[in-house]
């Protein structure tokens, strides 16, 4: 049971302010200017030797609008919203993005206007990084003094949570538990009566009922209320927020209990209407035409460089057996579509599987010499840049697997229900479980579970500047490995 007893002490009458909060982040972005432009005037005094007051003004005038740029900016992305006024860790990351946007708009200014030449390059060296330092001073100075009126309770509202619930008790509880909030809960008020309410696990002080409510209003002890009812009893939700509307404080409504579930979850407007976005489409809009892009390009470069090992390969298998050089096998791809992956043959003509197919294990009776090499150096896979460019892989993502595959004695798919999210995105050549140390044989589940977990978490991350570092880590490390057989 949570205690609201273990809380922070509510500030006195005297000493709250809400108002503070909004009062104290306008300073922050008015001493964030100040840095911006300040540490151009100190570079400027220093460096010295920058010519006449006409030359001084210049370099004055571009701190002006780098400044007024990066307060823009810093807006834009975010670098004073709720989750980052109390968080040093966050707030320098979207301080320092905006700061490095901001550099690279002035040198690009600077080139499109052929104003370049007329600044130093030492000048703007140092102020770029004395700029940096500045703020990150600024800001942790900010954050910490925000963070200690916070836990004084100056900032806090004192919100009032109408139903006493089940619906009231999560809310509650999750208010409790978010440091980012800046709440004191006043309690619950109820029309019913105590007996016919639920046990509640926060415990906070049960007031009486509507009426009770609005005199509090009146009296100045509540600055607002959130009303948290069923969504199915919409008339008794349309008589107390009637009842409350003509009251001069902030109204909200609850959650309705289902979405506490995916409280993380952003809300979008569909028109008019809020709707809450439960899963995105991974790799979608311009990120997806990137990806393709990536995968064209590089892939046949690749294609290109790996042609003298292709036919060298190429030529060992039909040398060292009978049967084809390639060997195709059907695979689970993108939205589970069954595709037909491409593959230099390493087994024997008559040991080769299409259907109820068996990972290969260590000294797999099946493999032939010149396969054992290939599966060795990974150099089996390279065909697979054929269904690179015929879009049915891409280059990086998760490993494509047969449908038919075990873990120990069960099918992956019935190991974890959440297998077939690795398919929201094309399968890869090599992937993150792959750079991550889970590529071979899958004996084991907990060896799946690992792999999936890697799988996951790369089709939640995904970037190009993450592509590019699993196709290094491949190149160097990847092709060799001991678990490969």
């Amino acid at each position: 049971m949570i205690d609201t007893a273990d809380l922070a002490t509510e500030a006195p009458a005297g000493r709250r302010s809400p108002m503070l909060l909004e009062v104290s982040t306008l300073l922050l972005r008015l001493f964030e200017f100040l840095a911006v432009t300040g540490s151009a005037a100190l570079i400027t005094s220093v460096v010295g030797g920058l010519g006449d007051q006409s030359d001084v003004s210049r370099y004055i005038n571009a701190s002006i609008v780098a400044g007024f740029f990066y307060a823009g900016l810093a807006e834009v992305i975010g670098a004073y919203d709720t989750d980052v006024r109390f968080s040093v860790r966050r707030a320098w990351g979207r301080v320092l993005t905006a700061w490095l946007s901001t550099g690279m708009f002035m040198l690009t200014m600077g080139f499109l206007l052929k104003v370049s030449d007329d600044f130093s390059r030492g000048w703007g060296i140092g102020w770029f990084v004395t700029g940096a330092g500045a703020l990150c001073l600024v800001r942790a100075a900010g954050t910490g003094w925000m963070r200690s009126m916070k836990r004084q309770g100056v900032f806090n509202q004192r919100v009032a949570i109408f139903g006493a619930g089940s619906q009231g008790d999560r809310l509650a509880g999750y208010i409790i538990g978010n440091e980012k909030l800046t709440i004191d809960l006043v309690g619950f008020f109820d029309d019913r009566m105590p007996d016919r309410l639920p046990d509640r696990d926060v415990k906070l002080a049960l007031k009486v009922n509507l009426r009770d409510l609005v005199k509090r209003i009146r009296d100045g002890e509540v600055d607002q209320v959130i009303v948290a009812l069923p969504w199915s009893a919409e008339t008794r939700l349309q008589e107390v927020v009637a009842a409350l509307a003509i009251t001069p404080v902030r109204i909200r409504l609850a959650p309705d209990l289902a979405s506490f579930a995916f409280a993380q979850r952003p809300v979008v407007l569909l028109g008019d209407l809020p709707v809450m976005t439960l899963f995105e489409r991974p790799i979608s809009g311009f990120d997806q035409i990137i990806k393709k892009i990536e995968d064209m390009t590089i892939g046949l470069i690749a294609l290109v460089i790996a042609s003298p090992v292709l036919i060298v390969a190429a030529i060992a298998i039909k040398l060292d057996s009978k049967g084809p050089v390639f060997f195709r096998q059907p695979r689970e791809g993108f939205n589970n579509r069954t595709f037909h992956i491409w593959k230099f043959r390493s087994m024997r003509t008559d040991h080769c599987e299409t259907d109820g197919i068996k990972q290969a294990t260590r000294r797999d009776p099946r493999i032939t010499r010149v396969g054992a090499v290939l599966r060795r150096t990974s150099i089996d896979e390279l065909p697979q840049l054929f269904n690179v460019l015929a879009g049915e892989m891409s280059l990086v993502g998760p490993r494509p697997h047969a449908p038919s595959t075990r873990a120990g004695d069960r099918l992956f798919s019935e190991v974890v229900a959440t297998y077939a999210a690795r398919h929201k995105v094309k399968p890869g050549i090599t992937g993150w479980a792959q750079v991550s140390g889970w590529r071979g044989e899958t004996d084991t589940e907990e060896k799946l579970l690992k792999r999936l977990e890697c799988d996951l978490y790369y089709i939640e991350n995904w970037s190009v500047g993450l592509d590019i570092y699993i196709l290094l880590r491949t190149a160097l490390t990847g092709f060799i490995s001991k678990a490969a057989y």
